[in-house]
């Protein structure tokens, strides 16, 4: 039976050596890839997004979580998670404490979502099985005014969500803060959108891709699948022009709030799918997301492309594109469709950069990887 309430942190070199030399014996299996950089996390503390189901024992609420690895799905009760950042630690006994004993926060209370930062911010999400009414709102705000008076040096906020309701009682965003090469960027991070869930980490990957475009600045870049600006923002100082492309809307948004955050005036993110920037990079079709944000694409000398997609990896149309570049940047947080779209790539590309990143400790395969790719002559 697997304990999420206890870490082994004195084994977490040893898990890490045998889970790198294990893929990296995969790799070298069917790719030439140069001896990888290995960027480790923190032992503990590292995870800065928690979800814990909730179950009520008369009116104790207790935090729960489903162990899957015999197929039992068994609960496993939790009082703390030390995966899960120092905050998320401190905010989970008091969260439980308080909605124990005021029942219109219990009732059909079945879910909730934990974001932080290192900065300091944290957002809670309650989840329910019923529509949350006035008096949810008004105990809602006492338990937000009690978190804030319990953590007056950090930042908190509460999401109600039920059936077609999500409530506000401020907002619904967190603003974190990333250090590159000493350089802090900030980035407005929205509830229940994509945000990378080991920090450090994160600012371990934008500084290996940074120092690795560093020698660019007379080139442009193109970013599929940008997400909030998490990369290109970090990248901006690093090229002439930044286009970067991300199919949600909510992260586009987002992102738009951290270019002016960031005081960054070389990149322009847009509204467009890896499958629509295809279409009209190739002209088979018009967008007036383009039009309206003032992009041409033949203004545009992009010299190298970088992909951060999700777990299901590349299409076909989308690598044809991307061998179309001299230099292309993957960043992939699944081996297994990683080194299949590899197959594909290293028919022009050869790999010049390789590295792994430790997003998942503790975990047998899962890892972040970075590969750079430079098309051979």
């Amino acid at each position: 039976m697997k304990d999420f309430e206890t870490l082994d942190t004195s084994s977490y070199d040893t898990q890490l050596a045998n889970k790198t030399s294990k893929l990296l014996a995969e790799f070298k299996n069917l790719f030439t890839i140069p001896e990888p950089e290995i960027f480790t996390s923190e032992p503990i503390n590292y995870r800065m997004r928690a979800k814990f189901c909730i179950y009520l024992e008369g009116e104790l609420v207790r935090y729960y979580m489903v162990d899957t690895s015999d197929n039992s799905k068994r609960k496993v009760f939790l009082t703390k998670f030390p995966t899960a950042s120092k905050l998320i630690n401190d905010l989970m006994p008091v969260v439980a404490d308080y909605i124990s004993s005021h029942r219109e926060l219990s009732v059909k209370f079945f879910e909730i979502d934990f974001l932080t930062t290192l900065s300091g911010e944290a957002l809670i999400t309650l989840l329910y099985h019923r529509k949350l009414d006035e008096s949810w709102i008004e105990e809602a705000k006492n338990l937000l005014g009690h978190l804030r008076e319990k953590f007056p040096d950090n930042i908190i906020n509460i999401i109600g969500r039920a059936f077609k309701q999500k409530i506000l009682l401020d907002t619904d965003c967190v603003y974190e803060t990333l250090t590159v090469n000493n350089k802090q960027f900030r980035y407005q991070q929205v509830e229940n959108s994509f945000t990378q869930p080991n920090a450090h980490v994160s600012e371990k990957m934008l500084t290996w891709v940074q120092n690795n475009t560093s020698d660019l600045s007379d080139t442009d870049l193109l970013e599929l699948y940008c997400g909030n600006g998490n990369f290109s923002i970090a990248l901006a100082g690093n090229f002439r022009k930044i286009l970067a492309t991300e199919i949600s809307k909510t992260s586009v948004e987002s992102a738009q709030i951290n270019i002016a955050m960031n005081n960054v005036t070389n990149l322009k993110i847009i509204r467009l799918s890896a499958e629509e920037f295809t279409e009209a990079l190739n002209k088979k079709r018009e967008f007036n997301r383009l039009k309206n944000n003032n992009v041409n694409l033949d203004e545009y000398s992009c010299r190298t492309v970088l992909v951060d997609p999700p777990r299901a990896g590349l299409d076909k149309d989308t690598i044809d594109l991307l061998k179309r570049y001299e230099i292309i940047i993957y960043i992939s947080c699944n081996p297994v469709t990683l080194m299949d779209n590899l197959k594909s790539l290293t028919e022009t590309h050869r790999i010049s950069k390789f590295a792994f990143f430790d997003q998942f400790p503790y975990t047998e395969k899962h890892i972040e990887s970075g590969v750079i790719l430079t098309r051979m002559q």
